[in-house]
Formats: C-alpha cells, sequence, structure tokens
C-alpha cells in the first residue's frame, strides 16, 4: 500500500521533451560553430568562449518555462525567475493575444505571473488545478475581473479535450 499524503502536483507533462530538443538546438549550435571556425583555421580560445556563451543564450531562449500546479497554487519557473500565485486568492485573470497568447494571474498578495494558454490546454491536471482554485477565488469573492477570460478558457479546453476522445476513440 502506498503511504497516504498530499498530492503531488500537476506539472507539464510535455516539459521534459520541450527542454530535451532546446538542450538538443543548442548544443547543435555549439557544435556547428566549433566546426565551422576550426575548419576555417580560426577557432581560439576567446572564440570559442564566444560560441559557448552564444549556445547558452540559445538554451535560455528556447528553454521552455515549467508549469506547476498543486492544491491552491500554481508555480511558473524559467530559466531565471521562478512565480507563484495562489489560485484560490486570485483578484484577476486577463489574456492578452498577439504573437504569442497569455494569461496573467495576480492574487491578492500581489503576486503575478505569465503563462501560455496552450500550457493549460496540453495538460487537464494542471486545468483541474486552476479551475479549483478559481472556483475557490469565485466563492471567497476575491476574483474581481476574469472570469470571462476563464469561461471562454475553459470551454476551449473541454472541446479540444472532446475531440481528442472522438479521435481517440475512432469516432470522429
Amino acid at each position: 500500500m502506498r503511504p497516504s499524503g498530499p498530492p503531488s502536483p500537476a506539472g507539464d507533462r510535455h516539459w521534459r521533451g520541450s527542454a530535451r530538443l532546446a538542450v538538443a538546438c543548442a548544443l547543435v549550435f555549439c557544435a556547428l560553430t566549433f566546426l565551422v571556425d576550426w575548419d576555417a583555421g580560426t577557432l581560439t580560445a576567446p572564440r570559442a568562449l564566444l560560441w559557448l556563451a552564444l549556445s547558452a543564450a540559445v538554451l535560455a531562449v528556447l528553454l521552455p518555462q515549467r508549469v506547476t500546479a498543486g492544491h491552491g497554487w500554481l508555480l511558473v519557473r524559467g530559466p531565471l525567475r521562478r512565480r507563484a500565485v495562489r489560485t484560490d486568492a486570485l483578484v484577476s485573470v486577463r489574456q492578452y493575444d498577439g504573437v504569442t497568447a497569455h494569461l496573467v494571474l495576480r492574487d491578492v498578495h500581489g503576486h503575478r505571473l505569465e503563462l501560455d494558454p496552450r500550457v493549460l490546454a496540453a495538460n487537464p491536471l494542471l486545468w483541474h488545478e486552476l479551475d479549483t482554485g478559481v472556483r475557490r477565488s469565485l466563492e471567497q469573492g476575491t476574483l474581481i475581473q476574469g472570469t470571462d477570460v476563464l469561461h471562454r478558457l475553459g470551454e476551449q479546453i473541454d472541446g479540444e479535450t472532446a475531440r481528442e476522445v472522438l479521435r481517440a476513440s475512432g469516432l470522429s
């Protein structure tokens, strides 16, 4: 029997694959720059350090944020910073569309985080944790702005999940 305790936090199930792809791209970039520089006969220690630094920058740009959620909280960790909000004490939720759509969540403690709504759509457990926290925020009366955004996002996620279920069962 497994010991009972607090449930483990939900995480982005696609993060590892995306992180591996980012590392592979950075390594290929590093290898190609070293190879071209070596073939040209211009590879020196300062240039090697430059290529390593540029490869690290490529990794930092391509590495996706890691999103985890638990009972009443949502955490987004990037390469340089970590942001968390209390989902059971949200004040506002906004969605910004543009080149890349993102959600901005704020809680009563003044914490703020941004995340890509596609992460929530691809991870039903993350969406469930956020939705449960939002319901508690509504019950407590702290969520003032953004219920329409969450309602639209919920419908979009539920529709996509239903399409995936139908596709997997061979009905569509």
